[in-house]
C-alpha cells in the first residue's frame, strides 16, 4: 500500500510539474513576442522563480497523489465518473463552487500574508519577482504552498465533483495563475472593461495587486475585494 501511495504521489509530482513548465513556458514565449525585452534582464530572477516553482510543485503533487490513490483505491472522494450520477444541471455547478470555495480561502490567507510578520516568513519569496512573469505561478515559501496545497484535495472529500469537470478546475487555476502574473493583458479589453470583467480577476487587476501589496487579494473574482473595500482597481502599467 505505502508503495502505490508513493508512486502516486511521486507521479502526481510530476504532473504538476510538468504542468508548470507547460503552461509558463508557453505564456512567457507568448510574452516575448508580445513584449521583446521584457525577460531582457530578468534571467537571475526566472531561474530562483522556476527554482521554487518546481519545489511547490512536489508540496502540490504530494496530497494530490495521496488523493488521487484514496479515489482508485478506496472510494475517499466525491469525485464520480458517471455522467449521470448528479443531475445534468450541477456538472457546470460544482466548478463555479469549486473555484469561490478556493477564491475565499485564498483572498483570507493571503490577506493574512500580507501582515508584516506573516509575509517575511511566508509571501516575500512571491513578492520577490519584480516585475513577476509567467513563472512567478508557482514561486511560493514551502509555507505558502502548503497553503495552497491542500484546498482542492480537501474540497474533493466534501463537494461532489465530475473528474471532467476536476480537470477544468484544475485547467483554470493552473491558466489564470500563470497569465496573471505575466505583464500584459491577454483577454480583450472589451472584456476586462466589462460588467462581467469587472467581477474577474486578470492580469491588470492582479499586477496593482503586485505594485501597491495592500489590495486586490483575489485569485480568481473580485467579489471578496469589492465587499471588503480592497479592490483598488486596476493596474495602468497594463
Amino acid at each position: 500500500m505505502w508503495t502505490a501511495i508513493l508512486l502516486s504521489a511521486a507521479a502526481m509530482t510530476a504532473i504538476v510539474a510538468l504542468r508548470y513548465l507547460a503552461a509558463s513556458g508557453i505564456f512567457a514565449w507568448a510574452t516575448n513576442r508580445r513584449l521583446p525585452g521584457y525577460h531582457a534582464k530578468l534571467g537571475p530572477q526566472i531561474r530562483k522563480e522556476i527554482g521554487w516553482s518546481l519545489a511547490s510543485a512536489a508540496i502540490y503533487g504530494i496530497p494530490a497523489g495521496v488523493v488521487a490513490w484514496g479515489w482508485q483505491e478506496r472510494g475517499w472522494t466525491r469525485i464520480y465518473t458517471e455522467w449521470d450520477a448528479m443531475p445534468i444541471w450541477y456538472l457546470p455547478l460544482a466548478p463555479l463552487l469549486y473555484l469561490f470555495l478556493h477564491d475565499t480561502w485564498f483572498y483570507w490567507t493571503h490577506r493574512l500574508m500580507h501582515r508584516p510578520a506573516w509575509f517575511r516568513a511566508m509571501h516575500a519569496v512571491h513578492h520577490a519577482s519584480r516585475p513577476p512573469t509567467a513563472w512567478a505561478a508557482m514561486s511560493f515559501h514551502p509555507w505558502e504552498a502548503i497553503t495552497g496545497a491542500i484546498v482542492i484535495p480537501l474540497l474533493v472529500f466534501v463537494v461532489p465533483i465530475h473528474v471532467a469537470m476536476l480537470g477544468l478546475v484544475l485547467l483554470v487555476m493552473t491558466v489564470m495563475g500563470v497569465t496573471n502574473h505575466m505583464g500584459w493583458e491577454m483577454f480583450p479589453r472589451r472584456l476586462v472593461h466589462s460588467r462581467l470583467g469587472g467581477w474577474l480577476i486578470t492580469a491588470s487587476h492582479h499586477q496593482r495587486h503586485h505594485e501597491e501589496y495592500r489590495c486586490n487579494y483575489g485569485l480568481y473574482f473580485r467579489f471578496w475585494d469589492r465587499l471588503c473595500g480592497t479592490d483598488k482597481g486596476l493596474s495602468e502599467a497594463i
